[in-house]
């Protein structure tokens, strides 16, 4: 740590809101590296880039690699080799299999061997879970015993044991009667875990009994688990890694590989203002070498893609594809079996469609398996032709390319191409969907690669300078640390999207609520969200929406208030959360229906579904300003009656359907939703008061408080509806309740929410009070312990993760930007 960063500490975060002071770079939590959507999304979750393989941002490996050669020698700059494992029992992901079962507590004994199971158990396939997408045996809450009996042949294998389990909740795991684990609450995914001694000599060959008990209180169940042998693994001189900056659209190292300087950029060129460039799934990796010592220096660079990038799990089988065309050279890789569309869920990765790798025709491509295509290169620079398409667990197989940059001595540099074909990207109501950039049935990956390929340099230039002007803007709006904060989030809140064309052609926008529930468009995600959208691309930002519409109008969703969802992603067929949000959703869809129109400059959005927006409005009207018990966006707090925050909600979805009224040309209906909203407001300070702020709910406990970040549209809106000095107080009260990492989000917890604290400080009418709202969150993102792409959920008191990553809602970080640009319109 360096004696700045010790002073930062010392001091706090009321010394970083002087901006001006210093000049610390931001340490993001995670490095985006390729990011497109929410299954084509490739990250490093460390500093340093050789410390660990790369990952998706679940935390899954999939593993990017780079190997340079310098005057022969080798040194790895790239990512980590994942773990790789052999099965000894496998998983159900692996193998399928059947097991006995029960729901009945069995006799003491029945994890032995020598246990007969009585004909109350029952056998079923595994796993043992409520996802029915994954075609295994239903268990919904409760206990349940499982025992499974395998033929392990011999050689016994010699290397370290581990336990691969999926558990929810409390879970016992035995191997013959001897305990290999006992784990509490769950983990959500398959996971590693010792396997003491005693269990290993438990394994014999012939036939084993592996047993589980696992108790599930409440929703979610899962059970499966498997015994694997951890494989020996090569190692590789790394080069010395120098420096890493990252911008909106772009991650960029420098290392040091004897006398030779290596760069590695990162660019997705995620330029909102061009559709068909953002929606198409190609990133660039581009590499660069020149001489420290002024000699030349032969120099090559090797590059593979995992098999894991197209596949859920590393032991899905997958095969590999070759092609070629007069500019580039590529290999593809996916599943054997293509379950199109065939999971649904949070924690899963694709396992359809084709990860590729493309470069130039001049450099060399082929693939195998990652230890070969590495010893192939450090022995010679260059690579064996594979013979024919590569099979095999995804973990095994990988994609490869070298480039040979010559001898070099000025700085020389070369890029490659890596792009997903996902075929179809979701199922909207029973018909599966296309991504916008294949819409039209002739458009082929090949046809994309060929198209990214001629317009690299153009696309190279813009994004930077888009990272220029964004990051520019961003200061001007709100200083340095908000500026980091902006091209932080960038990448991550699009990529938690997919872009995809509907039904009529139009333009879906569809968010994935990133390890949260896994719903498909949820909409009070969307509305933290969508700032960024309407500030870049406001057909995005409809694009957002358009499918709730269709959801009400097509008479499927036939509540006077907005779905939550449409489903569990990828599959779109009706809402799947498990409770419904009146007034948050129809306030949401509201306020963002009217700032879409806004930045329109044209009531034609609203136009087009008024009979939905006056459906909802009278919702509000019935319901909305003094709310029932519910939950709100906020729904991990639980739930609340007679929210302040929601109610303002509801008074700005009001006011919002009035504006958009007199937009229409609708002068009578204006006024009167205007009034409404204003009486509404006035009665809100009287029963909301509480001394020098206004109370969390209108029972007012005794020093409740929230934050009131829904009133930040009437400030963005120029809705007008509040007095200016409702927000100016309680911007007062909230400075004096800051902790280190952040304004708590209510009074309840010391917990907040990153994107709302950026809303919240919107409301400011001074520039040193927005900072000083915005500094903390800066020191937790450099701050915080959790290595993992930026959370929205985090503790105020010691910057750890609470829940929540790589979500989309971070594009709530842009209101400042955009409410200065709504204001001057």
């Amino acid at each position: 740590m360096t004696r700045i960063s010790r002073i930062i500490l010392v001091l706090g975060s009321s010394w970083l809101s002087m901006g001006s002071l210093m000049a610390q770079t931001l340490r993001p939590p995670a490095y985006p590296l390729v990011t497109h959507d929410p299954y084509f999304s490739i990250w490093a979750f460390n500093d340093t880039l050789t410390a660990a393989p790369t990952r998706h941002w679940t935390g899954e490996p999939q593993a990017l690699e780079g190997m340079v050669r310098v005057d022969g020698k080798t040194y790895q700059f790239l990512g980590k080799a994942a773990p790789e494992y052999r099965a000894v029992i496998p998983t159900a992901q692996e193998k399928p299999y059947e097991a006995r079962y029960t729901f009945s507590k069995p006799a003491d004994g029945w994890e032995k061997t020598t246990f007969a199971a009585a004909n109350s158990w029952k056998t079923g396939p595994a796993p043992f879970t409520d996802n029915r997408s994954l075609k295994g045996t239903n268990w919904t809450e409760g206990d349940i015993w499982v025992r499974r009996t395998v033929s392990v042949p011999a050689p016994l294998p010699t290397g370290k044991l581990t336990l691969l389990l999926w558990h929810d909740d409390d879970v016992e795991v035995y191997l013959n009667g001897v305990l290999l684990t006992k784990q509490e609450k769950y983990n959500g995914k398959y996971e590693y875990f010792a396997v003491p001694e005693a269990a290993r000599k438990a394994l014999h060959t012939g036939e084993n009994v592996l047993a589980m008990h696992c108790v599930s209180p409440q929703g979610g169940e899962h059970l499966d688990a498997g015994i694997y042998v951890e494989m020996p693994q090569q190692r590789i001189p790394t080069a010395r890694q120098t420096g890493v900056t990252l911008t909106a659209t772009q991650t960029n190292y420098t290392f040091e590989a004897g006398p030779v300087r290596l760069t590695a950029n990162f660019l997705s060129p995620l330029l909102l203002d061009e559709l068909e460039t953002v929606a198409r799934p190609v990133s660039y990796i581009t590499l660069g070498a020149a001489a420290t010592d002024g000699k030349p220096h032969t120099v090559q660079v090797l590059l593979t893609e995992a098999g894991t990038v197209a596949a859920n799990s590393p032991y899905q089988n997958v095969q590999t594809q070759t092609g070629s065309d007069a500019s580039l050279t590529w290999q593809a890789v996916g599943t054997t079996a293509q379950p199109v569309l065939g999971q649904a869920g949070d924690n899963v990765r694709i396992d359809w469609g084709y990860a590729y790798l493309a470069a130039p025709k001049a450099a060399q491509t082929t693939s195998g398996t990652t230890s070969a295509l590495q010893s192939d290169f450090a022995k010679s620079g260059k690579l064996a032709a594979a013979s024919k398409p590569q099979t095999g667990a995804a973990q095994r197989v990988a994609l490869a390319t070298v480039l040979d940059l010559g001898r070099v001595t000025k700085p020389t540099e070369q890029h490659v191409l890596l792009g997903y074909d996902d075929l179809y990207s979701v199922q909207y109501f029973g018909q599966n969907l296309r991504g916008w950039w294949r819409r039209d049935p002739a458009m082929t990956m090949a046809k994309a690669l060929q198209t990214a390929e001629k317009e690299y340099t153009r696309l190279r230039r813009k994004s930077t300078e888009f990272d220029q002007k964004l990051y520019a803007d961003a200061q001007a709006a709100g200083g340095k640390e908000y500026a980091d904060l902006c091209q932080l989030a960038y990448r991550q809140a699009i990529a938690a999207h997919k872009i995809v064309a509907g039904p009529k052609g139009e333009v879906f926008f569809l968010s994935k609520e990133n390890f949260s529930n896994g719903s498909i468009g949820t909409v009070d995600v969307t509305y933290p969200s969508a700032p960024m959208f309407l500030l870049y691309n406001n057909e995005l930002a409809k694009g957002l929406l358009r499918f709730i519409f269709d959801y009400s109008e097509s008479g499927r969703w036939k509540k006077d208030f907005p779905a939550h969802d449409i489903g569990t992603y990828p599959l779109a067929n009706g809402q799947t959360y498990g409770e419904d949000m009146p007034v948050e959703e129809a306030g949401n869809m509201l306020i963002l229906t009217a700032a879409a129109v806004k930045m329109d400059g044209k009531a034609d959005f609203a136009r087009e579904h008024w009979p939905t927006l006056t459906k909802w409005v009278g919702f509000l009207k019935r319901d909305g300003f003094d709310p029932a018990n519910q939950l709100s966006t906020d729904d991990f707090a639980g739930h609340l009656a007679r929210n302040t925050n929601l109610s303002v909600k509801a008074i700005m979805g009001i006011a919002c359907y009035g504006q958009m009224a007199q937009q229409l040309g609708d002068q009578k209906t204006a006024d009167e939703y205007m009034a409404l909203a204003r009486d509404m407001a006035k009665r809100w300070q009287t029963m909301a008061r509480d001394g020098d702020h206004y109370a969390l709910t209108f029972d007012k406990p005794a020093g409740s408080w929230s934050q009131k970040y829904n009133l930040v549209w009437d400030k963005v809106l120029d809705l007008n509806v509040f007095p200016k000095e409702v927000a100016r107080q309680e911007m007062d009260f909230y400075l004096k309740h800051q902790q280190r990492y952040g304004l708590p989000l209510d009074s309840r917890k010391t917990y907040t929410k990153s994107d709302w604290i950026m809303w919240t400080a919107t409301l400011a009418d001074r520039e040193a009070d927005f900072k000083a709202l915005v500094a903390p969150v800066w020191q937790f993102a450099n701050d915080t312990p959790v290595r993992v792409p930026l959370t929205d959920w985090h503790e105020t008191t010691n910057a750890r993760q609470v829940g929540f990553q790589a979500r989309s809602v971070v594009g709530g970080y842009f209101i400042k930007l955009l409410s200065d640009k709504m204001t001057k319109k």
